[in-house]
């Protein structure tokens, strides 16, 4: 297989050329209706890409054994050229739009991708917010791995997908030319992506394309102000409760839960699912019933 150019390692000079372009411009230009920089905010996410690094590193080891073993098992083989590369990108974002859609509805899988949304703030320091759980995203591409994509051209393809949507996490690009728009993510659809709106909740889940979210239900355009974050926002700035909060809260769901039918639907429902709430007693003295429990919240980006 031909050698594939570490595309995060060579975007770096520009993810930082560009942050400082956005916060420059920001101090040149403040906008009152723009979520902006906070400074602290902007440290956690930084932070969180620097762990992610790490943390990858680890993860990485049994996710190449299993791709590897996989591999050497299938006898189909894609071949890495200039013409199989595009078609390559093209499966690898669809694959990437079915395992971002599932981080979303999926609360063991939200667990790890809620860190990228815990930011009030939409700005070009939240693309590097990135969690240090990544373990649960490597089964959605074992059907590339047996249908011979070598794993080396899988890490390379996810990588261009990476740096793709690095530029797309800002406000300081609106809409673009209508045809740009209609096929490609763009800072605009990703806007709705990270936005806690009911309407706008678990839309837009394309990574270079929107195409997908279009044919499959989930497309949803921008129409008003996005409130960036969660149904519930977290108060700190601490990265490690950030990278670990939603583990937690589900760990407290699961000790409560009344049984494993309970405890299923909290590891496997969607963020906000609640269980059918308990039959009332019969009614007491005087015909007078006591009252209901109150409505369970059905946000799905709900954290505690």
């Amino acid at each position: 297989m031909p050698h594939l150019p570490d595309v995060v390692l060579w975007s770096i000079p520009a993810f930082v050329l560009l942050t400082v372009v956005e916060v420059v411009s920001y101090r040149l230009h403040p906008d009152e209706d723009k979520a902006g920089y906070e400074t602290r905010d902007a440290a956690t996410s930084i932070t969180m890409g620097l762990g992610s690094l790490v943390f990858d590193l680890v993860w990485k080891i049994p996710i190449v054994a299993v791709y590897t073993l996989v591999y050497e098992l299938t006898p189909l083989r894609v071949p890495i050229a200039w013409w199989t590369l595009p078609l390559l990108l093209l499966a690898q974002d669809f694959f990437y739009y079915w395992s971002h859609r599932g981080h979303h509805v999926i609360r063991i899988l939200w667990a790890c991708h809620v860190v990228h949304h815990s930011s009030r703030k939409f700005n070009l320091s939240t693309a590097l917010r990135q969690p240090w759980t990544s373990l649960t995203v490597w089964p959605f591409y074992l059907p590339l791995i047996a249908c011979g994509v070598h794993p080396a051209a899988l890490a390379f393809l996810s990588s261009v997908n990476l740096v793709y949507q690095f530029w797309i996490h800002t406000e300081r690009i609106g809409k673009l030319p209508r045809a740009l728009e209609f096929v490609l993510n763009t800072p605009s659809h990703h806007r709705v992506h990270h936005a806690s709106q009911g309407s706008y909740l678990d839309r837009n889940f394309g990574g270079i394309l929107i195409v997908w979210d279009r044919l499959f239900g989930s497309f949803t355009a921008e129409t008003e102000r996005p409130v960036f974050g969660l149904t519930k926002n977290i108060a700190t700035y601490n990265p490690l409760r950030v990278a670990t909060h939603e583990y937690a809260a589900i760990a407290r769901d699961l000790r409560a839960a009344r049984d494993w039918r309970e405890r299923a639907g909290r590891l496997l429902r969607g963020p906000g699912w609640q269980p059918a709430p308990q039959p009332l007693p019969a009614e007491g003295p005087g015909g007078a019933s006591p009252p209901g429990p109150p409505d369970p919240s059905t946000g799905r980006r709900f954290t505690t």
